[in-house]
């Protein structure tokens, strides 16, 4: 299937076209036709399907069919509403780039930086509007942004909204959005929470899963078991002996990114950390040199891991579990993404061997754990994995190489003859 069958103007097909992108994803080839229809829709997709472009590409279609003469002032017509700053902004560029052809205007409204600029943007006139709760009702409260006009309402990450205590902001915007309008709710899982939710606000829905808590089949996915006290060296070991130009490192605390940052700095890596206490400025900062190649290691909390977006992204480490299962899926999506291939290592210590399991029942996959000589797990470690092998779970298998396991069980990307468009 091609982006021509969905019958889409030729200024759109024309910026899907100057992307490289001939093939669409199962999440776009599913959503695409609803929205184009005008229905309401629920859908689950893990990050790095494509989602974002399964929303924007009908939504932007829809709006460019009404004559531009009968929204001279550029009124919101389109509200996205996402969780965090850098899905924001890279929601915001997918508008842009695929509506770059088009007379419509968009930006994107988040907190950590200067209202002003926002501002002003917003008075000049803006068709599609990308914010972040926080700082949208700020606007509000302010008589800087209308949603009178709105059309279309899309739920970005629904299900980060809620682990974030977003619930009652958006309830707080839902109340100020006209009753006519198409609803567009985007979510990792379907959690009961999600469904209440979901029900309040979305009119006869139509339904699209794909891939539900599944890790992509582009990433080569490998279990180290090592000593707390010695991650941070093997962390080291990995990137210098594999020669790694651009690695994205997960830690669990935003002390904890910070310090293993200084640490993989004295060892001569040039690093970064990216966390929620971070400034805006400072974020992008991170971000942008971590993109253009000056940054080689960017350690990231949580926060991040659903709003960054690298177009082929080789490795992605787990320094350290997550407690939530899903944010496992969320962190590895970094990689793999677009027809790509990728690795993910998760470093697991003897504290953490409960959280690994919870991953492997969410994503239906049992790991091999593998051990480093020189990286050897405590003597709990190999007491606990004794356990795990008596009750019928795979055990460790050593090796004295830290690089050559994840360039194996390499999977080729992409489709046909043209590029998928999973990062979008």
């Amino acid at each position: 299937m091609t982006f021509e069958k969905f019958e889409l103007s030729a200024k759109i097909l024309r910026a899907v076209n100057d992307e490289g992108y001939t093939t669409p994803t199962p999440v776009q080839e599913k959503a695409i036709p609803i929205v184009l229809a005008g229905h309401d829709i629920l859908a689950g997709a893990q990050t790095g399907t494509g989602k974002t472009a399964g929303f924007t590409l009908p939504m932007l279609e829809l709006m460019q069919r009404v004559h531009p003469e009968r929204h001279k002032k550029h009124p919101i017509r389109a509200l996205v509403l996402t969780p965090t700053r850098e899905l924001a902004a890279q929601v915001g560029e997918s508008i842009e780039t695929y509506g770059r052809y088009l007379d419509l205007r968009s930006t994107v409204i988040f907190g950590g930086v200067g209202a002003n600029p926002q501002i002003q943007k917003i008075r000049r006139g803006v068709d599609v509007l990308v914010a972040t709760p926080g700082r949208l009702l700020d606007l509000i409260n302010q008589k800087v942004v209308n949603l009178s006009h709105v059309e279309f309402f899309v739920l970005d990450e629904a299900d980060r909204m809620l682990d974030m205590g977003f619930i009652h902001d958006i309830r707080k915007v839902l109340k100020l959005l006209p009753k006519k309008r198409q609803n567009l709710l985007f979510s990792a899982t379907f959690s009961e929470e999600i469904k209440q939710l979901a029900s309040g606000f979305l009119s006869s829905p139509k339904y699209v899963e794909v891939a539900k808590n599944q890790a992509t089949h582009q990433v080569t996915q490998v279990v180290y078991s090592v000593s707390k006290a010695k991650k941070r060296d093997l962390v080291t070991k990995l990137i210098t002996e594999g020669a790694w130009k651009q690695v994205l490192v997960f830690t669990k605390t935003k002390h904890g990114a910070n310090r293993l940052s200084k640490q993989l700095n004295l060892d001569g890596l040039h690093a970064e950390a990216i966390h929620g206490n971070k400034s805006q400025t400072a974020r992008t900062k991170a971000l942008a040199g971590f993109k253009n190649g000056h940054i080689r290691v960017l350690v990231a909390t949580d926060i991040a891991a659903r709003g960054l977006d690298i177009d082929q992204l080789p490795h992605v480490i787990n320094y350290e579990l997550p407690h939530v299962a899903e944010d496992y899926v969320h962190r590895i999506g970094r990689t793999g993404r677009a027809g790509n291939t990728g690795d993910a290592l998760s470093l697991v210590s003897n504290d953490e061997h409960k959280l690994l399991r919870g991953i492997e029942r969410l994503i239906n996959q049992k790991f091999e754990r593998v051990i480093l000589e020189g990286f050897e797990p405590s003597a709990d470690d190999v007491e606990e994995k004794a356990s795990d092998q008596r009750r019928g779970r795979g055990g460790d298998r050593r090796t004295p190489s830290a690089t050559r396991r994840p360039q194996q069980r390499r999977r080729s990307g992409g489709s046909g003859g043209g590029r998928s468009q999973g990062s979008r």
